[in-house]
């Protein structure tokens, strides 16, 4: 049973949250994992520590839940079925959801196979290449922008994306570094470009009605920030591709 910190039981802001117990944090893929044998959903190091924390500042449990994409996140918050996500703050979220500060960033940029003559972002726009995508992804949307030969194939989620690629369906596949880092020790001879088309800033969004707790989670970002909480949940998952995020304004997407 969680042991709640005596600071929360009298700030207004949590005050909900306290009282019941508990605090749902919605993950995407590929954010979390499932057992697969029992089905228990697993969350993504780096964000099953941060999340973690921030139920231990309330003093409440922590309730894990996994949905296939963004648009499912976004339907869950606004409903109230969920209290928090890590959620990218574009231009078509936040008119609906409020963001922190950016807590996480990590490089765009694309995973190819063995043997293929593609060296850098540039190489793969070419005629009669296809690129590997999650559909509505904002890596996907930000390469859509700016590619003016290649084809863009889309799936759902980033394992049937990766299987596009492994299969020889497409030639690469586009995303953030740290996804494609995983997925390259599932193809021999694959690897990660160097170089970059973009950025991702994940900030935690909740529900834009929700003022005091928007500010109480503003605060925990930057608190999980400078503490180095961040910065040692990243390290403990060795996921490389994957930093703090820089202090400052959180990037809005278009």
């Amino acid at each position: 049973m969680p042991i709640y910190g005596s600071q929360q039981t009298h700030d207004a802001r949590v005050a909900y949250l306290v009282r019941s117990g508990r605090v749902r944090v919605a993950l995407f893929l590929p954010q979390y994992t499932k057992d697969p044998v029992t089905g228990e959903l697993r969350g993504g190091p780096v964000f099953r520590d941060i999340a973690r924390a921030l139920a231990n500042r309330l003093g409440v449990e922590l309730c894990l839940t996994g949905y296939q994409n963004p648009r499912e996140v976004m339907e869950c918050l606004k409903a109230g079925a969920c209290d928090v996500a890590f959620m990218v703050p574009d231009t078509s979220r936040i008119d609906e959801l409020g963001f922190s500060q950016p807590i996480l960033e990590s490089d765009f940029t694309c995973l190819v196979p063995a043997g293929t003559s593609i060296r850098n972002i540039a190489d793969a726009d070419r005629p009669g290449v296809r690129i590997a995508a999650v559909r509505n992804h904002v890596s996907t949307l930000t390469l859509t922008r700016i590619l003016k030969q290649a084809e863009m194939v889309t799936a759902e989620t980033p394992d049937a994306t990766f299987a596009m690629l492994r299969s020889e369906r497409a030639n690469a596949m586009a995303s953030a570094r740290s996804v494609l880092l995983d997925y390259s020790t599932q193809l021999p001879g694959s690897r990660v470009l160097e170089d970059r088309y973009g950025a991702q800033l994940l900030a935690m969004a909740v529900p834009r009605a929700q003022a005091g707790w928007l500010a109480y989670i503003g605060e925990f970002v930057e608190e999980a920030k400078t503490s180095g909480l961040v910065q040692r949940a990243i390290e403990s998952a060795g996921r490389a591709g994957l930093q703090v995020a820089h202090a400052g304004n959180p990037e809005v997407r278009k």
